[in-house]
């Protein structure tokens, strides 16, 4: 008997993801502080988070099989999270205009019967195109990606913004590597075919 599986979040957009994969699956809400550590690098910070929102739901669900993510978008060097506000998401977009931006997005399948977990971080690169003030002003009002580290929808209008998109699995991009995931949820006995 296979394990059943949760995933540790409230996002529409990793829900309807994991759909994708048509295995049965319940969702929770991970109550974690998303703050970054000082000087904690991309990388450290999504797995830290994705396998702290797993494990966050661990004594909820004991005997599941616990999927936690995390991501965050990189411009210039910079961490760039969900802008919040049209201001922000027209500086954010400004920023990454005529740039390739790097999304780092932290996996977590948590077995909250072993407490054991397999994490990893996946990176995927969005090429800009140049933008023009009033491309990026007419985008946010129309899309209104506040919710969306990088101020974009690359699922919608956003794919209108980018050169290029440049990565192993362009689920990735949208919060969730399903490929990964898949190689994930295999070697702890689950076959999604």
């Amino acid at each position: 008997m296979t394990q059943p599986l949760l995933l540790a979040s409230t996002s529409p957009f990793r829900k309807a993801l994991l759909d994708k994969l048509h295995y049965p699956f319940d969702t929770a809400s991970p109550e974690t502080d998303e703050s970054p550590l000082a000087n904690e690098m991309a990388e450290q910070l999504v797995m830290r988070l994705a396998e702290a929102k797993a494990k966050t739901c661990a004594p909820d669900y004991p005997e599941h099989l616990i999927i936690g993510s995390d991501q965050v978008c990189v411009i210039n060097g910079e961490i760039v999270g969900k802008p919040h506000t049209v201001e922000k998401a027209c500086q954010q977009l400004q920023a990454a205009s005529g740039q390739t931006v790097t999304f780092y997005t932290g996996l977590c399948l948590h077995n909250a019967k072993t407490g054991h977990s397999d994490i990893i971080c996946e990176l995927f690169h969005v090429h800009f195109r140049a933008l023009t003030e009033q491309e990026i002003y007419n985008y946010v009002e129309r899309e209104k990606p506040l919710n969306c580290a990088g101020s974009f929808k690359s699922e919608g209008l956003g794919i209108a913004l980018f050169d290029r998109l440049e990565g192993r699995d362009p689920n990735t991009l949208v919060g969730l590597p399903l490929i990964a995931l898949r190689e994930m949820l295999a070697k702890q006995g689950i076959c999604i075919l």
